[in-house]
């Protein structure tokens, strides 16, 4: 084998390596990506099914609810149009609490939001830019239907 065939192997197998490497890469974080969704949304039906997802929005008034082994809660989130219950097992944020901006990550299951880490706003003035537009949305359209209803 000449040289030039050996080098052009080589290229050749060091461009496989590195398409092989890109795919594996890209293949794991496409997995692990988390969309916010807004409560609108999912009961629109917009949320995967298989797949789990960010739900943001607010912690409802008065909807807080502790079980009695400590560490299930329920509450509901809102995005100041529609709402889902929400259920998670642990422990919560020091910051977490009714009427606050909240960040869970989870699954649909049966109607009810299993969440496997939830995520409370971090200061009294930050809130994830996606949460506040899906809450600004959720009040037009309260607005807009109350407009509407006769």
């Amino acid at each position: 084998m000449k040289t030039r065939h050996k080098r052009m192997a080589f290229i050749l197998v060091g461009l496989a390596g590195l398409a092989v490497a890109a795919g594996l890469v890209l293949n794991a974080l496409n997995s692990n990506l988390a969309l916010y969704i807004s409560p609108s949304d999912v009961l629109a039906g917009q949320a995967p099914k298989d797949k789990a997802f960010r739900l943001g929005g607010m912690v409802v008034e008065g909807s807080l609810q502790r079980q009695e082994d400590g560490l299930t809660v329920h509450f509901e989130v809102t995005d100041n149009h529609k709402t889902i219950p929400v259920a998670f097992t642990g422990i919560l944020p020091d910051l977490f609490q009714e009427g606050q901006g909240v960040v869970a990550q989870g699954r649909m299951e049966g109607g009810m939001f299993k969440a496997t880490e939830v995520l409370a706003k971090h200061d009294e003035n930050y809130m994830p830019p996606q949460v506040a537009d899906m809450l600004e949305k959720g009040e037009k359209a309260k607005q807009a239907a109350g407009a509407t209803a006769p």
